[in-house]
Formats: structure tokens, sequence, C-alpha cells
């Protein structure tokens, strides 16, 4: 643990989720080929889809011109991954001959595919450990760009609030927003205002230097940059505190 600015008292610690308390990248290899093989079988089974080309390959590159309209159609989709996966299908299905019904319902079943393989694997039992060891002492929160399924990773029950870009919350206030990505500040905003603390005294750990440190020191949190991945934008102004790894936590303790 390094420590690179005063860390003041906190009443409650945030976490980003990917590469952050487990690493993803491997996930994401594993999930992105899954996918590939998936609408290989998809297209294969029907013969609307035999003069597509044995030899291509549906993945990230085949995918991407299609994300890009649904992004010029919609910019405010790059907020939510799932939204942005599931409008990218329907465009590209559409593009290739499906009809709008059709399209939408493919779309749909190959972005539920999707996250039950992206949420398919097994958060290290040290972890597990320690979000108990944690959960006694402060309120926690799952703060996230992405859209993993924490009920079905088990991580759910250590977290008082678990926030994902997109999502639609209601505020203390009543007021009712559309969650931004990180690195702006809605989503450590609302847990503050949840929480019932200023946002000084939130320590919020992560593992990307723009979209987590950044994002939650414009916030006016205090932060904690998870160094050991090595998948994230680099640091551009520093954290409190650097951990080479999640169980350096336990020291808070």
């Amino acid at each position: 643990m390094k420590f690179y600015r005063r860390l003041a008292p906190f009443k409650a610690i945030s976490f980003d989720l990917d590469d952050t308390l487990y690493s993803n990248y491997p996930v994401m290899i594993a999930t992105d080929a899954k996918m590939v093989a998936y609408f290989f079988e998809f297209f294969s089974a029907q013969p609307a889809f035999a003069h597509l080309s044995k030899n291509t390959v549906f993945d990230h590159q085949f995918w991407w011109p299609f994300r890009q309209q649904a992004l010029k159609i919609n910019p405010n989709l790059i907020h939510h991954v799932g939204d942005v996966r599931l409008a990218t299908y329907t465009i590209g299905l559409k593009s290739l001959g499906l009809n709008d019904k059709a399209a939408a319902q493919a779309a749909t079943m190959a972005l539920a595919y999707f996250v039950q393989q992206r949420s398919d694997f097994v958060v290290p039992t040290a972890v597990h450990q320690l979000l108990k060891n944690l959960q006694k002492k402060y309120p926690l929160v799952a703060i996230s760009n992405g859209n993993v399924n924490t009920d079905k990773i088990g991580i759910s029950s250590y977290f008082e609030y678990r926030f994902h870009a997109g999502d639609l919350v209601t505020l203390p206030s009543g007021e009712r927003v559309q969650l931004r990505q990180k690195p702006h500040a809605d989503m450590f905003r609302v847990a503050c205002e949840q929480l019932a603390i200023a946002p000084g005294q939130l320590l919020h750990i992560g593992d990307c230097g723009r979209a987590d440190i950044q994002g939650a020191i414009n916030a006016g949190c205090q932060t904690a940059w998870v160094s050991c991945y090595d998948v994230g934008h680099p640091l551009t102004v520093l954290p409190n505190i650097e951990l080479s790894d999640i169980s350096e936590l336990h020291h808070l303790l």
C-alpha cells in the first residue's frame, strides 16, 4: 500500500467491480469467443443466411460499424453497455435481412446470453472474506460502468446499494435520474445522497485512472487505486492510496 495523499476519516466505501474485485479481462476474452460461436450457430441454422461466408467471424470488428450507427442514432446509449449492445445487435441483424420483430427478438436473446456468460465466473474466496469483514465496519456500495450480474457471482449481499451506469434511480428528494458512466459524477453523487454522507466521506476503490480515480476525485471523494490488473486508463491525478492487491484493504480495518 502506498500513500500519495492524506487519507481523511471516511464513513463508507464504494467499489468498482470489474478488474477491481476480480480480474475481468480473461472473463471477457472467453465471453467474446462464446459470442462468436453463438452467432455462427445462429446464422448457420437459418437458410436465409446461406449467403454469408462461412469464413465470416462475428467478432468485435464485425459488430463495430453497427455499434457506431447505434451511437449516432442515440449518443446517450454510451452510458448503458447493455442497451448499446442490444441496439448494436438489432441494427446488425436488420442489416443482414431480419425484419424488425425478428431482429429485436434475436438481439434480446443474444444479449441475455452475453450477460449470462460474462457473469459466469467465481469471485475469489479471499475477496468474499474481505467484503464480509469490511461490511461489519462500513456501508459498502458497488459503482460500475459494466453489467456484471452481482447476484449470479454471489456478491450482492455485501452492498447496501449497487449502481450501474444507465440505471434509472429515484433520489431521496424524489428526483428520477438516469445514471451516466464514470467519470461523470452521477453514481458517486447518488451513493453519497443515499448514504446521507458528504462526498469526502466516501472512499472509492477502482482500477481505472480516468473512470474511477479522476471521476471520484472530481466528485469530491477520496480514492484508492488498484494497480495490479493494468487494464484501465493510466493515472492523470494521484489517488489517496495505491493498492497492489485488493487484500491490502485489511489494513484499514
